[in-house]
């Protein structure tokens, strides 16, 4: 072997060390990068925007894979755990699920029953009222004699949403003066018992009943003298 083919030997080599010494380099910024973001877990990504009271499902959330070092102690890694919990606030799309974004379902009180209801779609707060919502209900009468002024009524104050149901589109019954299909909304609430059969007359008796939604933290009570409205009397 010649001078040329031994230097030409021995860069071959040099480039052969180095090479390892390269890939070994790597490797060590892998596993210390590894070493230093740990290892990952299952966190849940909002899909689109939930609003608040809102009953949470599984479809609203995406799975993802992230360092467990990056979450929050209350990220939410199990779905599970929403299951007959609401949204206490508006929760953004794109935002990580963490358990303070969630409760448990309003369940009934002691002395509480659930009462169902349909309300029109055109009356009541469309859109607005969800599980968790407070509301009074208003319910209009004629007046039960010829001549009899009609009245509003107050008939429920500050009722306890649970559950609303889907727009259902109502055939007319003999009764009813415009004959036209009517989109109704099965609303649930929490009443005692003399609150459910002051709404459940209201549904049967009333020509309208609507909803007010109360503000989220007030507590609105109405004195019994303004619960009744007249128009005749309206100074």
């Amino acid at each position: 072997m010649n001078s040329r083919q031994r230097r030409g030997v021995i860069l071959l080599l040099l480039s052969v060390v180095c090479a390892l010494g390269a890939f070994t380099g790597v490797l060590s910024v892998i596993g210390d990068v590894k070493s230093k973001v740990g290892p990952e877990v299952t966190a849940y990504r909002l899909k689109s925007d939930v609003p608040p009271y809102t009953t949470l499902t599984t479809g609203q959330f995406e799975k993802i894979k992230m360092p467990e070092r990056w979450l929050s102690s209350n990220a939410v890694t199990d779905l599970r755990e929403i299951q007959g919990k609401i949204a206490v606030t508006t929760l953004r799309s794109g935002s990580l699920l963490q358990s303070d974004m969630i409760v448990r379902q309003p369940a009934l009180q002691p002395g509480q029953q659930e009462v169902a209801i349909m309300i029109d779609a055109a009356t009541g707060v469309a859109g607005k009222i969800t599980p968790g919502s407070s509301v009074n209900v208003y319910a209009t009468f004629e007046g039960k004699r010829e001549g009899d002024p009609d009245q509003s009524k107050i008939i429920v104050t500050n009722a306890k949403v649970i559950d609303v149901g889907d727009l259902t589109a109502l055939k007319p019954d003999e009764n009813n003066r415009t004959q036209q299909p009517t989109d109704a909304v099965p609303i649930t609430f929490a009443l005692s018992a003399l609150d459910a059969q002051r709404i459940t007359y209201a549904e049967s008796f009333a020509q309208r009943v609507r909803l007010a939604l109360v503000a989220p933290g007030s507590d609105t009570t109405v004195p019994e003298q303004d619960r009744t409205y007249e128009l005749a009397k309206d100074k």
